[in-house]
């Protein structure tokens, strides 16, 4: 479905991404987690091409890209890549001047040329999935930050994309507004959406995910099941970083 192969990733003199490898299952929720400047984020980001890998190589379906540090990146590769994902972002980035049903049309009416009676239908069909179609023609000025993430999530499924990127979903919200948005998530994700998500919420991560890696200064500690990296986890490192999970926060075992 997803893969990364040795992505090397820096800005400057920092080294952020050293030969980082993932795989991503179809159907399933992975969580990226790890301490910040982990480099969990620029791994999520490097699905998307939104940072750019100086070395490695990104598969999304049948789209694949291969990246040297003297090579130029097709422009049409990359819209092709693009399409197959959808991005939830930190801080919602819903257009302001856009009622919540426009901002969800956005992509579709846009980019990949739909009548606005389709669009608007699709929509309306996303905004019930995420609990938002009284909030239908709502501007996201008046709406709380738990209900501007569901727009963005229903935003970002609009175009049916192959996979969910989410960068730390709940992390700009309070804990009553941050659990609107796990619940949407979770649901998504017993329905089969495949998901990738940078997140520091070791309860998201716990809650929604079925495969956890755990990333230290850019490369992989150790990877598996939710269950077994929360449960057992092999390495000390992964067990200093998850110590704060109770028992009632663990994944099924």
């Amino acid at each position: 479905m997803i893969t990364l192969e040795n992505i090397d990733k820096h800005f400057n003199d920092l080294h952020v991404l050293k030969g980082t490898s993932l795989a991503v299952k179809e159907g399933g929720v992975t969580a990226l987690i790890g301490p910040s400047g982990s480099g969990k984020s620029t791994l999520l980001r490097c699905v998307n091409l939104l940072e750019v890998p100086q070395s490695g190589r990104v598969r999304i379906d049948d789209a694949v890209i291969a990246f040297t540090p003297a090579g130029k990146v097709d422009r049409n590769a990359v819209l092709a890549l693009r399409r197959k994902t959808g991005m939830v972002f930190q801080n919602f980035q819903l257009f302001p001047h856009l009622t919540a049903i426009e901002n969800v049309m956005e992509s579709l009416v846009t980019v990949l040329r739909r009548s606005r009676e389709e669009a608007r239908q699709r929509a309306m069909d996303l905004l019930e999935k995420v609990g938002m179609v009284e909030k239908a023609e709502a501007w996201p000025a008046s709406l709380s930050g738990g209900q501007q993430q569901r727009v963005a999530i229903a935003r970002a499924l609009a175009p049916s994309p192959k996979v969910l990127l989410c960068d730390e979903p709940t992390s700009a919200l309070d804990p009553e507004l941050a659990t609107e948005v796990v619940e949407v998530l979770a649901q998504l994700a017993r329905e089969g959406t495949t998901m990738l998500m940078a997140t520091h919420d070791l309860r998201l991560a716990a809650t929604i995910a079925s495969e956890v890696v755990f990333l230290d200064a850019g490369e992989i500690v150790e990877a598996g099941s939710a269950s077994k990296v929360f449960r057992t986890p092999e390495r000390n490192r992964t067990k200093q970083f998850i110590s704060t999970l109770t028992a009632q926060d663990l994944p099924p075992g």
